[in-house]
C-alpha cells in the first residue's frame, strides 16, 4: 500500500545526515531538533502553536484533557473511522456520541451533528478522512452556536487546504480550537517510528497542552496538571524536518496518482471514484473506491494474486464494534456509514507511484470487474 523504501532512498543522504547528528549530540529527547522541527511545522501550517507528542492517538487524548473535559461529557464523532478517534473518548470517562457520514465525502455530516447535541454534549470531532478536510464551515458554526469544542482530527490530512466561505484558505488541523495529528511511518508526513503533534492558536491551551504532555509540568518536578509522557523523541523529528520540505511535492505525487486511478475507472458503472469535495483540495492519503455490484472479497483474492495488496478502510463502523457496542445504536441506525464499510475499498497510494505499477493495478481492477 506504501513504498517507504523507495521514498527514503531519494532522500537518503539528508536523512541518514539528519539521524547521525542526532546521535552524535546524544539529544535523545526533547532536543532542538524537536523545537526546530516544531517551528518549521508552524510556519508551513501557519498556525501559532505546534506541540508535538508521542503519535496521533496521544494528541487526541492530550487535546481532551487539555479543554478540561470531564467524566460524562459527550463528544460527537463520526462512526467511519479509526478506532483512536473514539477509543480516546472512552479511556476518559467521556461518552462517545456517534453520526452518520456524508456519502460523497466520507467525512462527518453536520445535519448528523445538530441532531446529536444535547445538553452535555461538549466538544466535536470531525475526522478529515483519506485525505481532505470535512465541512469546516458548518461545523465551527455549529459549535459557535451551542458553544462546542472542536477538537480535529487530521491525522490523515495534514497539508490539506480547506477553502472557508470567507475567502480564506486554512490547512486542515488549524480550523478549529484545536487540531491533532499523526506521523505514523505511512501518513503523507510520516516518522520511521511513531510520532504526533497538537496544533493551535490560542496561547493558554498551548501551554496547557504542552505541560500535560510532559507529566503535567511547566517546571520540572512542578506538577500543576494531571499528566501524560507523551513526547516525539528527537530522531524522528530529524527525520519530520527533513521530510516536511517535500510534503507538497509528496501531495502532488499522490494527486498525479488519483487522477490516472481517476481516469482509467471514470467509465464504469460498478466502480464510484473518490468525489473531490469542492472546499477542500484532497491530499490522498487513501484512494478509495465504491464497488457496486462486485464481488469485493473475489477483488482483493484477485489483485493479491496479480501483486497488487488493496485494503478495507473501515470494515466494521464504530457502532459495530463489540468494545463499543450500546444501547443507544443498532445496526441500520447509520445507513450511509454501514454501505460504505460493505461497499469501500482502497487501493495502493503513496509518492512512489510510477505509470508502469498504476497501469497494473488498474487493469487488473477492470479485468476482475468487467
Amino acid at each position: 500500500m506504501v513504498d517507504l523504501n523507495s521514498q527514503y532512498q531519494k532522500i537518503k543522504t539528508e536523512i541518514d545526515t539528519a539521524i547521525q547528528q542526532v546521535i552524535d549530540t546524544t539529544a535523545f529527547i526533547n532536543g532542538p531538533v524537536v523545537k526546530e522541527f516544531a517551528a518549521d511545522l508552524e510556519k508551513y501550517l501557519n498556525v501559532k502553536h505546534v506541540i508535538p507528542c508521542a503519535n496521533g492517538t496521544d494528541a487526541l487524548q492530550v487535546a481532551m484533557m487539555g479543554l478540561d473535559l470531564k467524566a460524562g461529557d459527550e463528544v460527537i464523532t463520526t462512526s467511519f473511522t479509526f478506532i483512536a478517534t473514539a477509543e480516546v473518548i472512552a479511556l476518559l470517562g467521556l461518552t462517545p456520541v456517534l453520526v452518520d457520514v456524508d456519502p460523497d465525502t466520507f467525512n462527518i455530516d453536520p445535519d448528523s451533528i445538530r441532531k446529536a447535541i444535547t445538553p452535555k454534549t461538549k466538544a466535536i470531532v470531525p475526522v478529515h478522512l483519506f485525505g481532505q478536510s470535512a465541512d469546516m464551515d458548518s461545523i465551527m458554526q455549529i459549535a459557535k452556536e451551542h458553544n462546542l469544542f472542536v477538537i480535529e482530527d487530521a491525522c490523515q490530512a495534514i497539508g490539506a487546504d480547506f477553502f472557508a466561505e470567507d475567502g480564506t484558505t486554512s490547512k486542515a488541523g488549524t480550523i478549529g480550537h484545536v487540531g491533532c495529528t499523526s506521523f505514523f511511518p505511512s501518513k503523507n508526513l510520516g516518522c520511521y517510528g511513531d510520532g504526533g503533534a497538537l496544533f493551535t492558536n490560542d496561547d493558554e491551551l498551548a501551554e496547557a497542552f504542552r505541560s500535560i504532555a510532559n507529566h503535567g509540568m511547566k517546571v520540572r518536578y512542578y506538577h500543576d496538571k494531571v499528566g501524560v509522557n507523551s513526547r516525539l523523541d528527537s530522531i524522528q523529528a530529524a527525520v519530520l524536518k527533513t521530510k516536511l520540505p517535500h510534503l507538497d511535492e509528496y501531495s502532488a505525487a499522490r494527486k498525479k496518482a488519483a487522477d490516472y486511478y481517476d481516469a482509467a475507472f471514470a467509465n464504469n458503472p460498478k466502480l464510484k471514484t473518490p468525489v473531490r469535495y469542492e472546499k477542500s483540495n484532497h491530499v490522498f492519503h487513501q484512494y478509495t473506491l465504491q464497488l457496486s455490484h462486485v464481488d469485493r472479497k473475489g477483488l482483493q483474492e484477485h489483485l493479491a494474486i496479480k501483486g497488487i495488496p488493496a485494503m478495507i478502510y473501515y470494515p466494521v463502523p464504530l457502532h459495530m464494534q463489540v468494545a463499543y457496542r450500546d444501547a443507544r445504536y443498532n445496526e441500520g441506525d447509520f445507513p450511509v456509514t454501514e454501505a460504505l464499510s460493505h461497499s469501500v475499498l482502497s487501493l495502493p497510494m503513496h509518492t512512489e507511484l510510477d505509470e508502469g505499477q498504476l497501469k497494473h493495478i488498474t487493469e487488473s481492477v477492470l479485468e476482475f470487474v468487467g
